[in-house]
C-alpha cells in the first residue's frame, strides 16, 4: 500500500507517535522557511515551535487535525532557537514533552515540558535536563512503568563532540573499521525531570557481536525510535547519508541491539526520521519526505503506511512512494 500524506496543510517532519486516550497522536517538528542557504547543520530550518497533531480513526483514511502551537521557544528560558526533534510520554495522568533545543551558545540539550492532556500546552521547565547533549530525543515507556529516552545525532546533532558523555575541545568522527558514534539511552527519574543515571552507548551489532563499523551503510547516524513486538525490543534509526531506514534487535532497552535490516528505501529528502506504533491491532510506520517541497525550500511533510512482520518478528522492508 502507498504512503498517505498526514496532515499536507504544513511543513512538518520528525513525527514522534503514540496512542492516548484511544487516538493517535502526533508530536512533529515544525519546518519553518529561514530564508537561509541550505546547510548540513539545518539553519534553514527556523523550527521555532511545536504543535500537536491527533487522527481520531484509521490513519491511511483519516488526516489529521492540528491540536495547535504547545510550545514556543520564546517561552523556553535556556533556549535560543531549533526547536528540532521531540517525543511525549504519559505517567500518572500527566504528559512529558521531551525535546532537543539550542541554548545561547549554539548547543544543543534536551528539555522538558509538562501538561495535563496530550494535546498540551505544556508548560517548559527553567532548565535542561542535567547531563543532556545532542538531539532527537525517543521516549520509551516499557511495561514495567521505567521510562527511558533514546538520543543523539551527528553532524547538525553535534554527537561527534562528546565521548563518554563529555565535551571534546575538537569534534571527532570515526572512520573507516573503527567503531561508529553510538545513540544513547537513559532511564528517567521517577517524576521524568531527569536522567536517573549516566547515558549508556547504544550498541548495534553484526550477528557476530561485532559492532558495525563506521563505513558500514547500516551504521547508526540519527532518529532513534524503540517499540517492543512479542518480547523483543526493536530500536530503530536513520543511516543519514545513506538514507537508510534500519532495525535492530535486543533482549532489554540497553541492548546491545543485532542488526536485522531496512525498515524503509531511501525517500526524497536528505535523511529519513520516522516512529513505529501499533493502532488497533495494525502497526504502522510515520515518516517524512520532501516531495510537496523538493523543487522550492525542502521542507519536510508527514506520511504514514502499513508496516509489517513475518512468521520470525522480521520487519518487511518498505517503499514509499
Amino acid at each position: 500500500m502507498k504512503a498517505k500524506y498526514v496532515f499536507p496543510n504544513d511543513y512538518m517532519a520528525d513525527p514522534a507517535v503514540h496512542v492516548f486516550n484511544n487516538n493517535i497522536y502526533i508530536y512533529p517538528s515544525h519546518d519553518w522557511d529561514s530564508g537561509e542557504a541550505f546547510d548540513d547543520d539545518g539553519g534553514h530550518f527556523q523550527m521555532k515551535d511545536y504543535h500537536v497533531l491527533c487522527i481520531d480513526g484509521n490513519p491511511m483514511d483519516t488526516d489529521a487535525i492540528d491540536c495547535g502551537k504547545v510550545l514556543d521557544v520564546e517561552n523556553i528560558p535556556w533556549a535560543e532557537k531549533q526547536l528540532w526533534d521531540n517525543d511525549c510520554v504519559e505517567k500518572n495522568g500527566k504528559y512529558y514533552l521531551i525535546y532537543s533545543a539550542k541554548d545561547y551558545t549554539g548547543v544543543f540539550h534536551l528539555g522538558v515540558a509538562i501538561a495535563a492532556h496530550p494535546e498540551g500546552p505544556f508548560i517548559p521547565n527553567a532548565d535542561p535536563i542535567r547531563g543532556s547533549y545532542s538531539i532527537d530525543p525517543c521516549v520509551f515507556k516499557d511495561e514495567d512503568g521505567k521510562i527511558y529516552v533514546y538520543f543523539g545525532g551527528i553532524w547538525g546533532g553535534q554527537l561527534q563532540w562528546y565521548r563518554d558523555n563529555k565535551a571534546l575541545k575538537d569534534e571527532y568522527l570515526p572512520e573507516g573499521k573503527e567503531n561508529p558514534l553510538p545513540s544513547r539511552v537513559a532511564c528517567m527519574t521517577l517524576d521524568v525531570q531527569q536522567f536517573a543515571e549516566t547515558p549508556h552507548p547504544v550498541v548495534i551489532v553484526d550477528n557476530n557481536g561485532k559492532p558495525l563499523p563506521a563505513d558500514d551503510p547500516h551504521r547508526f547516524f540519527e532518529a532513534s525510535w524503540m517499540h517492543k513486538y512479542k518480547g523483543k525490543y526493536y530500536y530503530s534509526y536513520s543511516t543519514g547519508d545513506s538514507h537508510l531506514l534500519c532495525y535492530a534487535v535486543g533482549d532489554n532497552p540497553y541492548g546491545p541491539f543485532t542488526y536485522k535490516g531496512v525498515i524503509l528505501e531511501p525517500v526524497v529528502g536528505w535523511t529519513t526520521h520516522h516512529s513505529i506504533v501499533e493502532y488497533k491491532g495494525q502497526w504502522y510506520l510515520f515518516h517524512h519526505d520532501c516531495v510537496p517541497s523538493k523543487n522550492k525550500t525542502w521542507l519536510r511533510s508527514l506520511k504514514v503506511m502499513p508496516l509489517s512482520y513475518d512468521s520470525e518478528g522480521n520487519i518487511l522492508t518498505m517503499k514509499s512512494e
